[in-house]
């Protein structure tokens, strides 16, 4: 076995290059510039599921395509990094719900909770509506509780099954009666313990002036936040490293020992801290041997597979569609879950397209796999009659087309995240020179993976500086 020399004082080994190992790998560089950083991902790329492709001749995004807005990691972050006219806003973000045979615009509400002003008809036939606005009496939520048992007891089953779960099918590829709703509602979960009405729309403070958009985007796509995080850590000295498996941590009396590569060649780097910013079934697997009650936390949480089919087709045929696209509930039985008509939704994309326009579909839900067993060229039939089918036109032109399958892509938020999650918390705290960060932490979108890397190299700071005051002694 080869034995990498010891990296010089102070040394950090960040496992995994997506958003949140890179943020917590520039974070560590800008803390302390003299420390030596290391991001190894086993990708071929850097960013995780937020990547760009080529399709039709122009780059395109093929995970992740915007950035919430009302929380400011994104903003900031992406202010540091991008040129001010490249941050974008949307030139429409209205969603519609494809039910029951038509295109009904969504109603406004809390991640598909509507509001008591909400318009619902059509969406919800006479009697649904009547049991939504005859709202039952709140029931404890306890520790934790579904959202889709909360939600159908306090407001009926058709509002799940037609409002909430295509918004949560959308966000996080799962079930309403499976995911949590302390983790991913937190606005209603609050709620629910106060035991207000899930029907009121909130307060709005009249001095607050105008709200800011709630997404934005970058021109060029979102998959360049990932290139210019991993262009930025390397000019600050870091090292991004792709196509290396690492197959193992342990500590050292000194500091941790990093084991990567192939069996046959194995590498083994030293370093005083190491941030595990990997999907939960990898990063149990690490974590195992080194902070068991973690390893078992984050092998409870469940992955969710799904794909992204994007469509390039003549702009003349989808000119005059509305809005940015529209979702899908599981209870009408579709193929796709979702379908975002890009170039109409990103100013920028038209412009750069032409004469062709960009549309994406999404595939899969938690515990579905027949979908997703189907080949490329099935998948793009489906996207292709399915999207037509609900904006009621003629089979559309395929000029190019990509499937992009994000293999056990998504964490599942379900009932009792938080508490898993604390666990996980908890046991990687008792091992110093160790942290995490990703997705299965603080939320699913990039601010909240921006965040928790934010976290990670906070806590890692503070580590080296101890290390560095105890070697001083």
């Amino acid at each position: 076995m080869s034995v990498a020399a010891p990296l010089s004082r102070p040394s950090v080994v960040v496992v995994g290059g997506g958003i949140a190992g890179l943020t917590a790998a520039r974070d560590l560089l800008i803390a302390a510039p003299g420390t030596q950083v290391v991001v190894l991902d086993a990708s071929d790329r850097v960013g995780g599921k937020v990547r760009r492709e080529e399709i039709g001749g122009h780059l395109v995004d093929v995970g992740a395509e915007a950035m919430l807005a009302v929380r400011p990691e994104a903003v900031d972050l992406v202010g540091d990094l991008a040129d001010h006219s490249d941050v974008v806003t949307p030139t429409t973000t209205s969603a519609r719900v494809w039910s029951r045979g038509d295109l009904h615009p969504l109603p406004r509400g809390r991640m598909g909770v509507p509001f008591a002003d909400s318009v619902v008809a059509g969406l919800l036939d006479a009697d649904e509506e009547v049991r939504m606005r005859t709202e039952a009496p709140a029931p404890s939520p306890g520790d934790d509780v579904s959202v889709g048992d909360y939600v159908s007891a306090r407001l009926g089953p058709a509002v799940v099954d037609r409002l909430v779960e295509p918004l949560l099918g959308g966000v996080y590829a799962g079930h309403a009666r499976l995911l949590s709703l302390r983790a991913t509602m937190p606005a209603v979960w609050a709620i629910a313990r106060t035991q207000g009405s899930l029907l009121a729309p909130p307060a709005v403070d009249p001095q607050a002036g105008a709200a800011r958009p709630p997404f934005i985007g970058l021109v060029g796509g979102v998959g360049r936040l990932s290139e210019l995080l991993a262009a930025d850590v390397e000019e600050r000295g870091g090292v991004v490293e792709t196509g290396t498996i690492v197959r193992g941590i342990e500590r050292t009396p000194t500091g941790w020992s990093v084991l990567s590569g192939p069996t046959t060649q194995p590498r083994r780097l030293e370093a005083d801290a190491v941030v595990v910013a990997v999907p939960p079934p990898v990063a149990s697997r690490l974590l195992a041997p080194i902070a068991p009650a973690a390893g078992v936390a984050l092998g409870e949480v469940e992955m969710a597979s799904v794909a992204v089919v994007t469509l390039a087709v003549p702009s003349a045929q989808v000119g005059s569609w509305e809005g940015s696209g529209f979702l899908v509930p599981p209870v009408d039985g579709r193929g796709i879950k979702a379908s975002t008509f890009s170039s109409a939704k990103w100013g920028w994309l038209a412009a750069e397209g032409g004469d062709t326009a960009y549309l994406r579909a999404s595939v899969g839900r938690a515990g579905e796999s027949a979908t997703l067993q189907r080949d490329d060229a099935d998948l793009v039939s489906l996207a292709v009659r399915e999207i037509a089918e609900a904006v009621g036109v003629p089979p559309l032109t395929v000029l190019d087309s990509h499937v992009q399958r994000w293999g056990g892509g998504l964490p599942q938020y379900t009932v009792g995240h938080v508490d898993r999650i604390a666990r996980v918390t908890r046991a990687v705290a008792e091992v110093p020179g160790l942290e995490v960060a990703g997705a299965a932490y603080q939320g699913i979108g990039i601010p909240a993976v921006i965040a928790s890397g934010h976290a990670a190299a906070e806590a890692t700071t503070t580590h080296l500086r101890a290390v560095a005051a105890h070697a001083g002694e």
